[in-house]
């Protein structure tokens, strides 16, 4: 039988199809446009090869094309009958994920992953902050998905993608150094790889060395496909670290080509949190607020997240609705959290409430009332998912409100936590 780059046999004989999947998979696990063509190719050479259909399905999932992607996700369950028990449990566990199965997904991809270690498509949607560890609502999500690809390091070796993945879970646990070694290996690996460079930058994020990841991206960048499902996000990353070096003007062109609703494409997850949490940052550093930008945000966040779900981004979707003054859909989204929160389907918990509050407070100018809700919220933070960088929103709002109400020794002791923030974002003219 023909393999996988992973050396797992694959049901077809076709050499065409076998060559497109492989490099249609390559494109899904490496965030680079182009793995529409190459899966469609396979399917082509080889109609009834079940896994194309999954990969492809996966794919369109991640660009949040949902409702084909489901309509793919059952194609692949009916093809299955005639495939592996290999390619049976690979295609289970990938479409459980895709037809919003959560809990059932982890299940059968842990079960899997003991018989089939190496499959990387089994593996990669519990992997990264958005996969299904980091949407757990577990407060401690980033040990556990650092623990288990420790315990698969072995069968992977110096694998590009699963290097890059591993290196992001030791970052977002604090160990940077270990981090900064796989990433940079995984990136030689593959220099296109954009899920590695994304990663890169985190750990840099988290050295405070915004200058060296601004250099980086403007070098890396040009090259990436703005149809890649990296770009807006990997943008962001680029308007952050212009922001904390003093390019104020970089920030807002790369925000507005890149980022923001209509200039960007993107899943709505990161369009509207990235958007969200650029525009907030930037007033934290001192730019006078722009109501259009914010209005166009809001009106994104309600309409890509009409109802509440995901804690992540209902946490951006009612800041924008605090910056608006939109209480009615303030109130209607926390009342959806809190009918949730009652029949135990909202994993992030209650923590999502507390930081509104806390915001609210915050664009209140009432900053006592600020610090206690961002403080009790802050130990739970973890639970709404995204990084440490992306969660350094709550946190540096916390410096701010320090900052106004005069805590200054208090602002100072916060930042002090992580040196690295420090840099990240001059809160204030903070020095």
């Amino acid at each position: 039988m023909l393999e996988d780059r992973y050396g797992l046999p694959l049901s077809t004989a076709s050499q065409a199809a076998r060559d497109a999947y492989v490099a249609g998979v390559d494109s899904v696990i490496s965030g680079v446009a182009g793995y529409r063509g190459h899966l469609a190719t396979a399917i082509d050479n080889a109609p009834d090869f079940a896994l194309a259909h999954i990969a492809l399905a996966r794919g369109m999932f991640l660009d949040a094309d949902v409702a084909p992607a489901r309509t793919l996700a059952a194609k692949a369950r009916e093809l299955s009958a005639s495939a592996t028990p290999r390619e049976q449990s690979h295609i289970d566990a990938v479409a459980l994920a895709i037809e919003g199965k959560p809990v059932q997904a982890m299940q059968a991809m842990h079960a899997h992953l003991k018989t089939w270690p190496r499959d990387a498509m089994v593996l990669a949607p519990a992997t990264s902050v958005f996969g299904l560890y980091g949407f757990s609502g577990d407060a401690d999500h980033e040990e556990q998905l650092y623990q288990l690809l420790a315990s698969l390091a072995p069968a992977y070796g110096q694998d590009w993608w699963f290097e890059a993945v591993y290196g992001f879970a030791a970052c977002e646990t604090g160990r940077l150094d270990q981090a900064w070694t796989l990433l940079e290996r995984a990136l030689a690996a593959n220099p296109r790889h954009a899920h590695a460079a994304h990663f890169r930058v985190h750990v840099m994020y988290e050295r405070g060395e915004s200058a060296m990841a601004l250099d980086f991206l403007e070098d890396w960048m040009p090259r990436l496909d703005k149809r890649s499902l990296t770009h807006c996000h990997l943008s962001w990353h680029v308007a952050l670290a212009a922001l904390a070096v003093g390019r104020t003007d970089r920030a807002w062109e790369v925000y507005r080509s890149s980022v923001h609703p209509g200039g960007a494409w993107g899943p709505p997850i990161n369009v509207v949190t990235d958007s969200v949490s650029f525009l907030w940052r930037a007033e934290l550093a001192g730019q006078p607020r722009n109501n259009t930008a914010w209005r166009e945000v809001r009106a994104h966040a309600q309409s890509s997240f009409p109802k509440a779900g995901l804690g992540y981004a209902d946490t951006h979707a009612l800041i924008a609705c605090v910056v608006e003054d939109d209480n009615e859909a303030l109130q209607t989204r926390l009342a959806e959290i809190r009918d949730k929160l009652e029949v135990n389907k909202y994993p992030p918990g209650d923590v999502v409430i507390g930081i509104t509050d806390g915001f609210a407070a915050y664009g209140a100018g009432d900053w006592d009332s600020a610090i206690f809700e961002l403080e009790a919220a802050r130990p739970e933070t973890v639970r709404i998912g995204g990084s440490r960088a992306q969660r350094d929103l709550i946190d540096l709002t916390l410096v701010a409100a320090y900052l106004r109400a005069n805590r200054i020794e208090d602002a100072r002791r916060m930042i002090a936590q992580r040196p690295g923030r420090q840099a990240a974002v001059p809160v204030m003219g903070y020095q």
